[in-house]
């Protein structure tokens, strides 16, 4: 079945600005936002908790499996910290926002991360390990690392990205 729709990864270190992205993306282009984290807690779809890292422990299979059949149908936005576990097949577009250290420090001390949890982001952010992921997983083509520092940056990223939706044409 070849999709109508394009279905797109936005991903990046927590912090980036992914759920906003994907929300005002979809509010603007009329396609599905999929928030990972959000699903992850409504349908049960982890192995517990960590107590270290604060955070649900995925379970990517359960993850892949609810998800399927509605990627195929294409015309979603997925929001989620990590890519590297979703089909190559699913997506036409990876997004991965990128937002400079000092900025990303301020908003997640803002929502009250631990020192801890706080460090382990920042050094993801500050060695690209979602933008390597990203390039290890899926063709170089496809994936787009965007800044996402301030709202011009979102208000600017949100313009290339309906762009790029408005002028998607399906693979045959």
């Amino acid at each position: 079945m070849v999709r109508k729709r394009p279905n797109i990864l936005v991903t990046g270190t927590p912090g980036t600005g992914k759920t906003t992205t994907s929300s005002a993306l979809a509010e603007a282009t009329q396609l599905r936002h999929i928030n990972v984290g959000d699903l992850v807690k409504a349908k049960n779809l982890h192995d517990g908790w960590d107590d270290d890292l604060d955070c649900y422990i995925i379970n990517e299979d359960l993850v892949c499996d609810e998800l399927e059949d509605t990627m195929e149908e294409g015309g979603n936005i997925v929001d989620y910290h990590g890519c590297d576990f979703f089909p190559e097949r699913w997506f036409d577009l990876v997004v991965v926002l990128q937002t400079d250290n000092t900025v990303l420090y301020d908003r997640l001390t803002r929502r009250g991360y631990s020192e801890s949890k706080l460090s382990n982001n920042i050094e993801c952010e500050i060695f690209q390990t979602l933008l390597e992921e990203a390039k290890e997983s899926y063709p170089q083509d496809i994936v787009l690392p965007l800044k996402s520092d301030s709202i011009q940056d979102i208000s600017t990223n949100l313009s290339t990205l309906t762009e790029w939706i408005r002028r998607w044409q399906p693979s045959t």
